[in-house]
């Protein structure tokens, strides 16, 4: 009786470990398994698709189109005028960032009252009004620049920056760009950066560098850029407005 008892625990012992021992192996590959998903998933960083190319298009088609924009002109005149370029460059940044932003704003709240396959043609033809009214030069009125008696150099800046911008070229394209993307915050913080791109330097070294540089073929980029963007965005492809 003795026997059978001790070979019925040993078994018994034999069971309990094998069913760990399985149990034990069953778990290590259900963790190597998620590891290795978890490895293969693509990672969604600030560098992914959807971040870098809302910002880096918003920056290269405003840099451009801002050069040779009346908002360039007015910092070429304020810069000439006053030779402060610190007060001038933050009244061009504060100006910038509160117009773009409610550009910006405008543009996501198109994208929730305006059914997709309006927007996609609203936006297209849009961007393709953009490229030829980038190939129109722009010219700066002369009570523009004359604020400052008033307000001082930064307080010129600022105000006659966020007025001469409202309507132009590059507000409308903040507008588009925004609801195109589906992305506001990046698009002002890309629009705001192509404004400064464009405006610093023609804020520190003024006419000498305009002078030098090719108008009508930077114009021709932009343009072609709008264009591209318009061509795009009417036939669907590439990244659509977030509804």
């Amino acid at each position: 009786m003795r026997v059978k008892f001790h070979s019925r625990q040993l078994e018994s012992c034999f069971d309990s470990g094998r069913k760990f021992l399985i149990k034990k192996s069953s778990s290590a590959e259900m963790k190597g398994s998620a590891a290795s998903t978890a490895s293969r998933r693509p990672r969604r960083g600030w560098y992914s698709r959807r971040t870098l190319e809302p910002l880096l298009v918003s920056i290269g088609v405003v840099a451009l189109a801002e050069i040779g924009d009346k908002t360039q002109l007015l910092a070429l005149i304020l810069a000439a005028r006053f030779k402060r370029p610190v007060p001038i460059i933050a009244g061009i940044l504060c100006a910038t960032l509160f117009n773009h932003a409610l550009a910006g704003a405008l543009g996501a709240w198109i994208t929730t009252v305006v059914s997709p396959t309006v927007l996609r043609w609203v936006l297209g033809l849009s961007f393709i009004g953009m490229a030829a009214w980038t190939l129109i030069p722009d010219e700066i009125e002369k009570d523009e620049g004359d604020v400052a008696k008033r307000f001082g150099v930064f307080g010129a800046t600022l105000i006659t920056f966020f007025l001469v911008e409202i309507g132009d070229k590059t507000q409308i394209a903040t507008v588009a760009l925004a609801a195109h993307y589906g992305t506001p915050v990046l698009v002002v913080i890309g629009t705001t950066l192509g404004m400064l791109l464009a405006d610093v330097p023609a804020v520190i070294v003024g006419d000498k560098l305009s002078a030098r540089i090719p108008m009508r073929l930077v114009h021709s980029v932009a343009a072609a850029i709008f264009l591209l963007l318009g061509v795009v965005t009417l036939f669907g492809l590439g990244s659509k407005p977030a509804l």
